[in-house]
Order: C-alpha cells, then sequence, then structure tokens
C-alpha cells in the first residue's frame, strides 16, 4: 500500500503585495498556528512521511518548517521547483518517480494543482469527504489517499481512496 499526503499551504499573507513577489510571500499570523497545529495531528495519527516534496516558494517552505519539528524526527525533504504552478499532471509524475521503499509521501503546494490532483487522484472514499474536499480546498487543508500495490509508479487517477481531509479548522 501506498499514502500519499497532499497539503496545501498554510494561509500567506497578502500585506507586501504586490511589492513582493508572488513566490516571496510569506505565511500569515493564522498560516504559521495552523502548520504547525497539521503537524501534532499528523504525529498523533500516525501519518509521518518518509519524504517530503516540498514546492520552495517562500509560503509552502514556512509551511513544512512550522510543521517538521512537530513530526519527533528527521524527515527528508526535498524543495521541488517544479511544484511552484504545477499541474495535476506535473503533481503525479513527480509522486510517481518516488522509490518503492517510501511508503508515504507528502508534497506541500499550491492551488489549483493540489485540489485538482487530490480530486482526480481519489476515485472512491466516504462521500462525505469526497464532497467536502471537492467544494473547497482551503489553504493548510490535508488529503490523505491511499493506494493499493507497492510502485508509486502505478498510482494513477481514480486508483486512489481518499482516507480523510482535514481543514485546519477542524483541528
Amino acid at each position: 500500500m501506498r499514502r500519499l499526503l497532499l497539503i496545501r499551504h498554510a494561509k500567506s499573507s497578502w500585506e507586501h503585495y504586490p511589492r513582493l513577489d508572488d513566490f516571496e510571500r510569506p505565511l500569515a499570523p493564522r498560516g504559521r498556528r495552523a502548520a504547525p497545529a497539521m503537524g501534532k495531528y499528523l504525529l498523533e495519527q500516525g501519518l509521518v512521511p518518509d519524504q517530503v516534496i516540498c514546492s520552495p516558494a517562500r509560503r509552502a517552505a514556512e509551511t513544512w518548517e512550522h510543521i517538521a519539528p512537530e513530526l519527533g524526527g528527521d524527515v527528508p525533504v526535498d524543495f521541488e521547483p517544479d511544484l511552484y504552478g504545477a499541474s495535476p499532471t506535473a503533481i503525479l509524475r513527480l509522486v510517481q518517480s518516488q522509490p518503492v521503499e517510501h511508503e508515504t509521501v507528502m508534497v506541500v503546494g499550491h492551488n489549483p494543482g493540489m485540489e485538482e490532483t487530490a480530486i482526480e487522484l481519489a476515485g472512491s472514499g466516504p462521500r462525505e469527504l469526497l464532497r467536502a474536499m471537492a467544494t473547497k480546498y482551503p489553504t493548510g487543508a490535508l488529503a490523505e489517499i491511499e493506494f493499493e500495490g507497492d510502485v508509486w509508479g502505478e498510482i494513477d487517477w481514480g486508483l486512489g481512496r481518499l482516507e480523510r481531509f482535514i481543514r485546519p479548522r477542524d483541528l
């Protein structure tokens, strides 16, 4: 079984926009509170990833930096430039390229790519969770999608099962 954790970056600040380039926008105070809460939740639920793939955009990197200390150990992270503005197909390709020894992979990225990827991958799961995820994938939200099999390269659209969809306000 493979487990994919898709996290949209936490709430970002628009305070310095447009003086700051979009890539450089930091987290807002709400985001700096939500990200560690999500990290604690992940640890409590036994959802510590074997590998993280994170957008290098400041708000995504800061999201990971606030989650990581809550996980109770060192989790390898790859800051992948292609995740900034990535399409669902690009996100899927990154996930499919993961080595077999990684059973749980987390992706920290941006909308609309994260939401569209989660919706396209989750072919099954509780209706209320699928509906909630398709209605709104807010900043800081987590989708856990599980796949049968032992090879990341075999996951594809509609083959996953949505196991949980958690928003920061749920914590």
